[in-house]
């Protein structure tokens, strides 16, 4: 698949019961429209909503299990 000139392709590896890892530097909009960056190698984005440090992954998810 061709990018667009200057533009890196990011990999992103989702994991089984935990966050997407994503190869950093990235920047993330939330659903609100706030953006927030990181410049991390690896940046680990919460997908259960249950990071204290949401958007990002705070291992949360190991300690709360969901009921559904």
């Amino acid at each position: 698949m061709p990018t667009e000139p200057g533009r890196d392709i990011r990999k992103v590896t989702l994991t089984r019961d935990g966050p997407a890892l994503i190869e950093g530097p990235v920047e993330i909009v939330t659903d609100d429209g706030r953006a927030v960056r990181s410049d991390r190698f690896i940046v680990a984005l919460c997908l259960c909503r249950r990071s204290n440090d949401y958007p990002f992954c705070d291992t949360s998810h190991r300690r709360r299990r969901r009921t559904e």
